[in-house]
């Protein structure tokens, strides 16, 4: 597939779930491990409110994530994401699921991913994202890409892009007004 914004944008429209996927989407790929092996990771706070005025404006964030870390667990948990998903490799089947229970189509579906283990989701959604610094595989699949990369704000340039299309941005930002 390749980047057709006019394409992208039109299925934006339909998203009513945007899908994540951790590391290398919301952090930048890097992990900090302490002496005692402790594994913590670095956020964008703007993908955070961005997160926050998506769920504002009433667009589900859903995330799936190849590994299991308490740092994410905690930082899913403050950004009120219920659909937390970890340690799944293979993650077709968990956005399967996340669809079925949020009662809605593959095209009211959005995935912003990175790597390899982003393939099989971007092929279920009707509107696959990669960040900038994405593999090459998932760029390739991605009917839109983010000028950011992973952890630099990439997936805050994903909601904008989505509520914009919906005409949902102004009120987004009206919410933080209020």
């Amino acid at each position: 597939m390749s980047v057709d914004a006019n394409l992208a944008a039109s299925r934006a429209r339909d998203v009513s779930l945007l899908i994540l996927d951790v590391d290398g989407v919301m952090t930048d790929g890097g992990i900090y491990v302490d002496a005692r092996g402790e594994i913590a990771k670095r956020f964008n706070v703007h993908d955070g409110l961005g997160i926050k005025a998506a769920q504002a404006v009433g667009l589900s964030v859903a995330v799936v994530s190849g590994l299991d870390s308490p740092a994410v667990a905690a930082r899913m948990a403050e950004l009120g994401i219920t659909e937390y998903h970890p340690g799944h490799l293979r993650k077709a089947a968990v956005v399967q699921g996340i669809l079925a229970r949020q009662g809605i189509g593959p095209q009211q579906a959005a995935y912003l991913g990175d790597d390899w283990v982003d393939a099989a989701p971007m092929e279920l959604v009707g509107l696959p994202m990669a960040v900038a610094d994405a593999q090459p595989e998932i760029l390739d699949l991605a009917l839109w890409v983010a000028r950011r990369g992973g952890g630099q704000g990439a997936v805050r340039e994903a909601v904008r892009f989505i509520l914009a299309a919906k005409g949902q941005l102004e009120a987004a930002y009206q919410w933080f007004l209020a």
